[in-house]
């Protein structure tokens, strides 16, 4: 690349769902390191102040002295919050419960995640944001940031009414904020094959969104409760194991659709 060339913009993924306990975080990461498995450059971006994502790679929320919150609020560098794991990681705290309320009076609000990112461009192949369970301004900035949005979906409590709610939200940042974002697609979650509800609501996410619907599917297992509490990805945890190769698989599919 010649030095006057504007460097590549990496994909930027969210993952979004404001409903809590689909496996957002467990799917942001592991996607993440699939990904990395693969030769990409790759950033987390945790934008949930319950910061499970940054605990999930054995780091202690509690002790950063910078976090999003500080990049969000602050204008501080995205570069001093990142810590190299199994990924990079640009870790959130409890701080940034009280995000939203302090950007509310910033010009431009919605894009400070966005302008953060510019920074950065030259870094990264793929940037994985993982957001908190509510369509608030943290989510807003990450689906402003984003070109994608990958719709994590548990299938015991499939809730349509969620995702209709969520596609409003992505409407109106197409007509205020960010006319590109589309959904990349819809993941299944958290899946008991052994049940016939499990069946039927992919049956009906299938009816309403068709090919958005991931061929891959997340089923449930203990690894995806065991390896954040030793601070890995299930794919170093098990790297052999199904819930592993899961995620590859939806790593090749989201590569395959060539729009990434």
């Amino acid at each position: 690349m010649s030095s006057a060339a504007s460097p590549a913009k990496p994909k930027v993924i969210a993952f979004a769902n404001q409903k809590g306990g689909v496996a957002k975080t467990t799917t942001a990461l592991n996607l993440a390191v699939a990904f990395a498995e693969k030769g990409f450059r790759v950033l987390c971006v945790d934008m949930d102040p319950q910061g499970n994502l940054t605990m999930s790679q054995g780091i202690d929320p509690d002790t950063l002295d910078v976090s999003m919150f500080d990049v969000l609020v602050h204008d501080v560098p995205i570069r001093n919050v990142i810590r190299r794991r199994e990924i990079d990681v640009a870790c959130a705290s409890i701080d940034l419960a009280g995000a939203e309320i302090a950007m509310s009076t910033k010009i431009g609000r919605e894009r400070c995640l966005d302008k953060a990112f510019r920074a950065i461009y030259e870094d990264y192949d793929f940037i994985c944001i993982d957001t908190p369970p509510s369509l608030g301004l943290l989510t807003i900035n990450a689906l402003t940031a984003a070109d994608k949005v990958i719709v994590p979906v548990q299938c015991e409590y499939l809730s349509m009414r969620g995702l209709i709610q969520l596609q409003n939200t992505l409407q109106m940042i197409r007509e205020n904020l960010n006319p590109d974002i589309q959904i990349e697609g819809i993941l299944p979650t958290l899946m008991d094959t052994r049940t016939t509800h499990a069946k039927e609501a992919i049956e009906i996410l299938e009816e309403n969104f068709g090919d958005r619907v991931f061929a891959s599917r997340i089923r449930k297992t203990v690894r995806f409760a065991e390896a954040p509490v030793k601070g890995m990805s299930v794919l170093k945890y098990d790297p052999d194991g199904m819930a592993a190769q899961s995620y590859r698989d939806l790593a090749k599919e989201v590569l395959a659709h060539g729009k990434l």
